[in-house]
């Protein structure tokens, strides 16, 4: 007789709501094995029992053969005494240790669209099909363990034949949580501006307001997004003209791929990116002639595309309508809405038709993006199909709450060697935005059970974040915002010791007082040494300058000519008032309300505008994000003229660039080549500071962050470079380089602080 031994396992990771414990059950049956699985605190606990041979293939098909949503973080096998018996259960669920993690939301799967689109299917055309491989997670839990009574389906009892699926374990909607049909689940509701139901079948009149040209409010998994015919001139008009958004681009939602590639470049790189489970935003470059109206981004190359990412927008593209504009349901500089009566109250002057139903958002998840970036996914919004899912960290340290800048929004909760990364917030300018930060903290450390022993933040000292911060019953460990990035960009790619962070953004309080932007530093965790930075600039009028680019560019000219600037054969200069004249004049010489600023993204906003390309902005980024669409089209060629001067802090000074670049536009050189030399000259800039860099330090690994890096053109330029002259370089991958992934290297480098004894300033 073939003697049986017995093992337990742990497993943990996103092996919760995933269909984790039926696929186990399934497993142990088909190799003749008995014992039990269940949920713990800290995700699965099994105990198998059969012959040697069986264990092991066991063991090897829970990595091989897992669920597709399912993430092992860690699988501890140990061996124990046997205890015999027969048959495999699957047992309650216990919730005596924490450390568990949350599966986020994500898209429908083959087997429930080939249900939804079955006339003889009993969910024929249901728009909250799912099962344990598909459907809302994150944003429907309301506590743990994952089970349905802690999830906004708990009000739906279900019927007979759901509750028969739901206690089978051979059936794939076996535990799955939010498991419903047409007799007991939620319902589909068609409202007017009032909050009044309008007659007929909300989906079908629905999609009847969008051919007419009307603005819908739909009901997301995260929220509500403002959809509308992407083909029609009239609706897209309308739809800026009441969100107030007036150049910033809208996002599109396609039916397939087959839609996209009518309207976009769509590589099999970046198809397979769209058609996955997580179903992102991501950028396409435009066909040169597209149906698309050009008022869903102007002045740019790119659409933002994302395809169906649950099966009401699977409903809504039926029978091959589309594109659709899907544009997040919100007041500008306010987070989506998800609550029906906060969508009713602040979309109703926006939406013409509410398309709404009955199950609860418990969280706000609005979309993420994420374009290519050689061959690589980036992400520039990590939020929906992404959160809360964990990030390694390099190694073990104490529980940290970190939370961001002001830009971008975004927190960090840590346990263990793991950071857990919030959706994305939005921009910490207003209290409403500050009390979904404060929510988010709240839930998200409640279902990943961790109790904060400090909070880390922004050094500078009148961001909302840092105000919120200040108001915890916590140590504080205030943070450099550009050693922020360089930790970010480190802890994800699991480096330790010293690097050389390049980090290139528009606004971080510098230790000096100045606003930094253009940054080299050298260090790591526990501390950095500024060795380089841009050239400074005037902000004339501070904060306007930010809006308005055409500042930047008299800035430039000031530090070449003087008082003679306005002299100077350059259109944009006519813009300029006399009036206004003299008083940037006394601005910029005696440095009123002018802070300096390294910041690389006011040089491009000076760039910008000196050539033409636009001298105000209606979004951040919009003068550097057109200045790279120009680019693009430009030959390239032989980079400015700059210098780089200084002993143990070298500054690159752009002036003769700046020079020169007059020149070309005297002599009537192309803008689009302008830019692209503008371009390569940063780059060669980069590189060349880096070596110098290394030369005083012998640092060779080189981390590249800061929201300037989602410029596709110049990462690539400086990328290339840099490995060219023998570097090590490092991007984002895991978090966005901006601002959004701030949080998680705020908290790895607060972790090393409690290491080390130290709190406060840095």
């Amino acid at each position: 007789m073939t003697k049986t031994q017995r093992a337990n396992l742990e497993i943990e990771g996103i092996v919760q709501g995933v269909g984790f414990r039926p696929f186990v059950y399934r497993l142990a049956l088909r190799l003749g094995l008995s014992g039990w699985v269940r949920n713990t605190g800290r995700g699965v606990l099994v105990e198998v029992e059969g012959t040697r041979a069986a264990l092991d293939s066991f063991c090897l098909a829970i990595r091989e053969e897992a669920p597709p949503l399912a993430a092992i973080s860690a699988l501890r096998v140990e061996a124990i005494t046997p205890k015999g018996g027969s048959g495999f259960s699957i047992l309650a669920s216990a919730n005596e240790t924490k450390g568990g993690e949350i599966p986020p939301d994500c898209d429908v799967c083959d087997d429930c669209l080939a249900e939804l689109w079955n006339p003889h299917d009993r969910r024929y055309l249901y728009p909250f099909i799912n099962c344990t491989n598909c459907g809302p997670r994150y944003s429907i839990i309301t506590g743990i363990p994952y089970d349905r009574p802690a999830t906004t389906m708990a009000r739906f009892a279900m019927c007979d034949h759901c509750l028969a699926e739901y206690h089978d374990p051979l059936n794939r909607r076996f535990h799955a949580q939010p498991n419903a049909c047409p007799v007991c689940g939620p319902r589909l509701a068609l409202l007017n501006r009032s909050g009044a139901p309008l007659p007929g079948d909300p989906l079908t009149e629905a999609i009847r307001g969008l051919a007419l040209g009307m603005i819908v409010a739909v009901k997301g998994v995260g929220g509500y997004h403002l959809a509308a015919d992407a083909l029609g001139e009239e609706a897209v008009a309308k739809l800026r003209l009441r969100k107030k958004r007036d150049e910033k681009p809208f996002a599109l939602l396609a039916a397939d791929l087959a839609a996209v590639r009518r309207f976009a470049h769509c590589s099999e790189r970046e198809g397979r990116l769209l058609s996955g489970v997580e179903r992102p935003i991501v950028l396409l470059r435009k066909l040169a002639a597209n149906p698309v109206s050009a008022l869903v981004a102007p002045q740019n190359g790119w659409f933002g595309v994302m395809l169906p990412s649950n099966p009401l927008q699977h409903l809504l593209l039926r029978g091959g309508a589309g594109p659709l504009v899907m544009t997040s349901g919100n007041l500008s500089d306010e987070p989506i809405a998800y609550r029906d009566a906060e969508a009713m109250a602040k979309l109703s002057g926006i939406a013409d038709i509410f398309l709404s139903h009955d199950r609860e958002i418990h969280t706000r998840t609005d979309d993420s993006i994420l374009r290519l970036y050689r061959g690589e996914p980036l992400f520039l919004r990590r939020s929906r199909g992404y959160v809360p899912r964990a990030v390694n960290l390099p190694a073990r340290q104490a529980s940290v709450l970190a939370v961001g800048a002001e830009l971008k929004g975004t927190v960090c909760l840590t346990r263990g060697a793991q950071g857990f990364m919030s959706q994305h917030i939005g921009d910490l300018k207003n209290t409403a935005t500050l009390a979904s930060m404060e929510q988010t903290v709240g839930h998200l450390g409640s279902l990943l059970e961790i109790a904060p022993e400090a909070v880390a933040h922004d050094l500078h000292p009148d961001y909302l974040s840092t105000h919120y911060a200040e108001t915890l019953e916590l140590p504080g460990i205030a943070v450099q915002h550009h050693h922020a990035h360089m930790a970010s960009c480190m802890a994800e790619n699991g480096l330790e010791g010293a690097v050389v962070g390049v980090i290139l953004d528009g606004t971080g309080y510098g230790p000096d007082g100045t606003i930094w932007g253009g940054e080299f530093l050298v260090g790591g965790y526990g501390g950095f040494k500024r060795c380089g930075h841009f050239g400074y600039l005037r902000m004339p009028g501070g904060d306007a300058a930010v809006r308005e680019p055409y500042r930047m560019a008299i800035s430039a000219l000031y530090g070449l000519y003087g008082k003679e600037l306005f002299e100077q054969p350059l259109p944009f200069l006519s813009q300029v008032s006399a009036l206004d004249r003299p008083l940037f004049l006394k601005m910029l010489e005696r440095g009123i309300n002018s802070p300096l600023t390294s910041s690389c993204g006011r040089l491009f906003d000076a760039v910008a505008a000196l050539i033409g390309v636009r001298n105000s902005v209606s979004y951040e980024g919009q003068a550097a994000i057109e200045l790279e669409a120009l680019a693009e089209r430009g030959t390239a060629s032989i980079p400015y003229p700059y210098l780089v001067h200084g002993g143990d802090c070298q500054i690159i000074d752009f002036g003769p660039m700046f020079a020169a670049l007059c020149a070309d536009l005297a002599c009537g050189r192309g803008s689009a080549d302008i830019a692209r030399a503008f371009h390569q000259t940063v780059a060669g800039a980069v590189s060349e500071l880096c070596q110098k860099i290394r030369e005083q330090t012998g640092t060779a690994r080189v981390v590249l962050s800061g929201g300037v890096f989602q410029n596709r053109l110049l990462t690539e330029e400086v990328a290339q470079l840099l490995a060219d002259s023998g570097f090590q370089v490092y991007c984002h991958r895991l978090v966005p380089p901006n601002d959004g992934g701030i949080a998680l290297g705020q908290a790895v480098i607060a972790g090393r602080r409690i290491e080390a004894g130290e709190t406060g300033k840095g």
